[in-house]
């Protein structure tokens, strides 16, 4: 990075923080550190929740799935619309009456104690893991540029992160993903004009969409009913719907958002919002990664685009080897750059490129080969698999965008992933501090106590992220592995609430033994069977459902107390 970089890049960011650590002074106890005071509108919230998604694993995972696989992943989000539909009109009229801190809290007064706790222990776990992914996310961004070790980046994130975030609580969080938001959809917008930018003299709009066509980079539907195919129509419109109704609706990163809001209204707005949003922001992000695949036909490509790892192999007795690969990578790109300036020239004086077409294939499968290759050969010389998908958008960054842009972008992919990270450490500090210690260990605390124990576990929840993410860069594409990591939980955890908002006769037996044995069911689906990870969330929430209701009381309903549905086991 330039100078001009580091300053861009400390300006926006400084000021961001600045700002949130502002608009956190207004927060008064428990309540405002984990809630805000509930006194925001829809439009921070609305933000907000976009997000806690769109943590730096959107830019970068989402970009070289998209470079692997072109636009397909984009089915993955097509049932997230619908859920925020339904999200409005079932779960946040309950959450928001019932002034709980937490959603598993609503558990408790709507069936009892162990059922709270058990589905707050549950969102501990995968919220953990996955807040460990997000802050790996941007360590490839800095260890590329920076040739700094991942494990230090890591350290320094995590550190900066839960320190403001100790200080700033919930408030300060939301108000930097508000600023993190707009800047991330300038970036957007930044990162396609300066790929076009960057493309040979005479390539435009037209070709680019052309040469993507040719090796389907821009086909994002696929109508297979095959249930161990990741990406389909189906698997998005249903276990997506599945998904994005237990993570927008169960998980407490979530939840929390739209209990701070001032009204029901400013609630339901916040998750409109996302559902009109949501979808073209992601398409968006993924074409990044389709013109990163065209850029690279012009372009000679990285054979491997970590260069921590190209520099651990160039330095190893296998070098020869590697040496030999990048030699037959080189002659290998320019037969295809040539073949595809031939295919557009032909294009544009009305020929049949048929036939080059087909040339331009055969040297795509050659030059994926020798991709593996690479990729075997490092995993042999580091003794662990090797996956650079995730240092794609990363190494074009650094080649070819200008001074002072750059700054920008790091700082974008650097904000997104902390402020992914202080939503994670805010939710789960208050399901550890509302839904256990304050429950279980000091039910009669002031509020200064409960304060600063929310603010130690605050610092708690950041090691053990910083401890996961040394992990993380074995899991592959991160935008798969931190969704994969959710949908083991997702499914069953959605199964219980909407037990306790559309069943009225369910019983707290019903809930806790069905979310028991839903969980079972989805590890061994994992572990048994080849069936996509989008279908887990359908499997949990169908077997949850399956015990509940073969469990669910037979006899005449009491009537309920104003604002808690019928059938609630503690009402206190």
């Amino acid at each position: 990075m330039s100078g001009l970089d580091w300053v861009v890049f400390a300006v926006y960011f400084g000021g961001v923080v600045a700002f949130a650590w502002r608009q956190s002074r207004k927060n008064r106890g428990v309540e405002g550190f984990f809630l805000a005071n509930r006194r925001l509108g829809w439009g921070a919230i609305g933000l907000s929740v976009m997000a806690t998604q769109a943590s730096a694993i959107t830019y970068i995972g989402t970009t070289g799935q998209a470079f692997d696989d072109g636009m397909e992943f984009v089915q993955f989000y097509l049932g997230q619309p619908i859920a925020m539909v339904i999200l409005c009109v079932v779960f946040v009229p309950f959450f928001y009456r019932s002034k709980v801190f937490t959603a598993y809290e609503y558990l408790e007064r709507r069936f009892d104690p162990r059922t709270r706790s058990l589905t707050s222990f549950l969102f501990l776990v995968s919220r953990g893991l996955s807040a460990g992914i997000v802050l790996y996310a941007p360590a490839i961004v800095l260890s590329v540029i920076m040739g700094w070790d991942e494990r230090v980046t890591i350290l320094v994130m995590g550190l900066i992160t839960v320190a403001y975030t100790i200080m700033g609580g919930i408030t300060a969080v939301i108000w930097t993903d508000v600023l993190q938001m707009i800047v991330m959809f300038a970036g957007i917008g930044i990162a396609i004009a300066v790929l076009f930018s960057t493309l040979p003299e005479g390539v435009g709009v037209g070709d680019v969409a052309y040469i993507g066509g040719i090796h389907e980079m821009w086909r994002s539907i696929d109508l297979s009913w095959d249930p161990t195919n990741r990406y389909t129509l189906w698997s998005g419109l249903i276990g997506g719907l599945f998904l994005a109704l237990g993570y927008f609706g169960t998980d407490q990163s979530q939840v929390q958002r739209y209990l701070t809001a001032s009204s029901l209204r400013q609630s339901r707005l916040s998750l409109i919002f996302n559902a009109f949003v949501k979808v073209p922001m992601q398409v968006f992000i993924l074409a990044i990664g389709v013109l990163l695949y065209v850029f690279y036909h012009f372009e000679r490509p990285p054979l491997v685009f970590n260069s921590a790892e190209a520099t651990m192999v160039r330095e190893s007795p296998r070098a020869g080897a590697f040496a030999t690969l990048e030699a037959e990578h080189e002659r290998t790109h320019e037969l295809r750059r040539e073949s595809t300036l031939a295919v557009l020239e032909a294009r544009r004086s009305g020929e049949d490129p048929a036939a080059l077409q087909g040339r331009i294939a055969g040297y795509d499968d050659e030059l994926a080969r020798l991709r593996e290759a690479s990729k075997s050969l490092v995993s042999e010389v580091r003794g662990s698999s090797s996956n650079d998908v995730n240092y794609v958008f990363p190494s074009y960054l650094i080649s070819y965008v200008p001074a002072g842009i750059l700054g920008l972008l790091i700082a974008v992919i650097f904000a997104a992933a902390m402020s992914s990270l202080d939503s994670e450490l805010t939710a789960l500090s208050s399901a550890t501090v509302i839904d256990f210690y304050r429950r279980y260990v000091k039910p009669e605390g002031t509020d200064a106590h409960y304060l600063l124990v929310s603010r130690l576990a605050t610092l708690g929840w950041g090691g053990f992220a910083v401890l996961f993410a040394l992990y993380a860069g074995r899991l592959g594409s991160l935008v798969e592995a931190v969704n994969e990591v959710g949908s083991i939980f997702y499914g069953a955890l959605l199964g219980v609430f909407l037990l306790a908002f559309l069943v009225k006769r369910a019983t707290a037996a019903g809930a806790f033994y069905g979310l028991i044995f839903a969980m079972l069911v989805v590890l061994a689906v994992s572990r048994f069977t080849e069936i996509a990870w989008l279908w887990y969330n359908v499997v949990g929430t169908l077997a949850v459902l399956a015990v509940g209701l073969a469990l669910r009381r037979r006899g005449p309903e009491e009537p309920a107390e104003p604002g808690v549905p019928s059938g609630s086991a503690a009402t206190a």
